[in-house]
């Protein structure tokens, strides 16, 4: 025995298993006692003639075996060499919030709205999240959901500027194009539209203020990455505040010419509710990553934003992003998104709990498309653990979930066209877009 290095057997002495599910209990059992045995011996183990897919592969992980045993060596190279990025396990929980569902679905007047968008947001990232904080996830207390068709005007996979221009405007447009229709003539937008009825804005993002999501509710331009125009632009827009982190085409002469318009701070601590001032927040908080260390930015941010609008007696519509769900997409980095979307998640637990209290607020979560076609390979809902693999590095087709809470929420229920939250929303605030 001294002379062996490894144990090598015929996995089909121990079991039929395809790779495929999971094994049944009692052939789980006889592999553990194997795999134990070798390891009393102080052996690795490996199996021969054994199934030879990646389910497979996570299955002799969780069993314990030291080596997978492999015709496809690239494709498990790879699998392997991937996993620490495909793969999350949490170190810390939280409680949702305790949803009264008082006035959900009800119609009772809506007064504000409350419109959170996930970047890059499709279920699998939502089901990651709800894993990894073992089986609680805020938006999943929501009881009437939907589905959105996110394709754009001249594309079958959106990006994030006309994906959320169909929020704001109810119309398609190009990929890259901001807040304009397919021609580049400027949209009639939200807060606009709500500023009639003396309606305030706000928008918050855990990414760049000029980036294409937050700029579809204020600026005009047909190419998003025009930052300079597109935050010149919030000078001619209705929008009463707007944080996140500061744009690096911000240079010294446009911060003075916003600074007409807008109070100009670099941390969100400093925003006050003085009803006579109109802030832009550019704090670098916001652009670091949860894993970075950006910690509660957003929930403060959100509450900044309901303590200010909501002194606001005809209502307020408040957008906020989590943004960064989509860099975690596009990098293929399971920690990453999964962080994003447990930050995302906290904040809508915060709106749920200001709807509750409020009694005239409609909240609203949604995305503006898939980012990375994840799909979830495997978990374990009490261990906070998930793990998955991506099919792309960038947008996908799928169409993503809409929830709704509060009044008006029942409007959400179904599948629609992206462009269709815009009207659903004016319905919701009893308002016609003439």
């Amino acid at each position: 025995l001294t002379r062996i290095a490894m144990l090598s057997d015929d996995f089909k002495k121990y079991s039929v298993w395809n790779g495929r599910g999971i094994v049944t209990a009692k052939e789980n059992i006889v592999l553990q006692k194997a795999v134990a045995k070798a390891h009393d011996l102080h052996k690795k183990l490996r199996f021969w003639n054994a199934p030879d897919i990646i389910n497979s592969w996570y299955g002799f992980m969780r069993l314990g075996v030291d080596y997978i045993n492999t015709d496809h060596i690239y494709a498990a190279a790879t699998f392997i060499k991937q996993l620490p990025q495909r793969m999350y396990t949490t170190d810390k929980s939280y409680p949702t919030y305790a949803a009264t569902y008082k006035n959900d679905g009800t119609a009772v007047r809506v007064k504000n709205v409350i419109l959170l968008i996930g970047d890059g947001t499709g279920l699998a990232q939502l089901y990651a999240g709800y894993t990894a904080n073992k089986a609680r996830l805020n938006i999943f207390n929501m009881r009437f959901t939907g589905l959105s068709k996110t394709s754009s005007y001249d594309s079958y996979i959106t990006d994030s500027a006309p994906g959320s221009t169909a929020f704001s405007s109810g119309k398609k447009t190009n990929n890259r194009y901001v807040g304009t229709d397919p021609s580049g003539q400027a949209l009639l937008l939200l807060p606009d539209i709500l500023a009639k009825s003396n309606i305030q804005t706000g928008i918050v993002t855990s990414g760049d203020i000029s980036d294409a999501t937050p700029a579809d509710f204020y600026a005009h331009q047909p190419e998003r990455t025009n930052s300079a125009a597109i935050l010149e632009d919030i000078l001619q827009s209705a929008v009463r505040v707007l944080m996140g982190e500061g744009s690096k085409k911000m240079n010294g002469a446009l911060a003075q010419k916003l600074g007409t318009r807008f109070t100009l701070v670099s941390a969100v601590d400093s925003v006050t509710t003085d009803a006579r001032r109109k802030w832009l927040v550019a704090d670098k908080q916001a652009g670091l990553s949860m894993l970075e260390g950006r910690a509660d930015w957003s929930q403060k941010a959100f509450a900044k934003a309901i303590a200010l609008l909501s002194k606001n007696k005809p209502g307020f519509f408040l957008v906020v992003e989590g943004a960064q769900i989509d860099h975690g997409g596009h990098d293929n980095q399971l920690p990453y998104t999964v962080t994003e979307v447990l930050d995302f998640d906290q904040t809508v637990g915060k709106a749920m709990e200001f709807a509750d209290r409020n009694g005239e607020t409609l909240v609203i979560v949604t995305a503006d498309h898939e980012t990375g076609g994840l799909t979830l390979t495997d978990g374990d809902l009490t261990k906070g653990y998930v793990s998955g693999q991506f099919a792309t590095d960038d947008h996908t087709a799928v169409p993503v979930p809409v929830f709704a809470y509060g009044p008006g929420a029942q409007l959400f229920s179904g599948v629609y066209e992206n462009t269709e939250i815009f009207n659903k929303i004016l319905a919701a605030l009893k308002i016609k877009n003439k």
